[in-house]
């Protein structure tokens, strides 16, 4: 699991499709990449915010 995030974050060159999927893959892979970056940046605001209450 970790491997397939740390391959999106440093975006490693996925497997390619043949056809007009290809498109579509891309802008999933995209997309899953902005949403594990915005998951991540959310994570480190939190424990900030934990570790600045104690």
């Amino acid at each position: 699991m970790f491997k397939k995030i740390w391959s999106y974050i440093t975006f490693k060159k996925q497997p390619e499709v043949e056809g007009k999927d290809q498109k579509y893959l891309r802008m999933m892979h995209g997309i899953n990449r902005i949403s594990i970056l915005m998951f991540l940046v959310g994570m480190i605001i939190v424990i900030l915010k934990i570790l600045k209450k104690i």
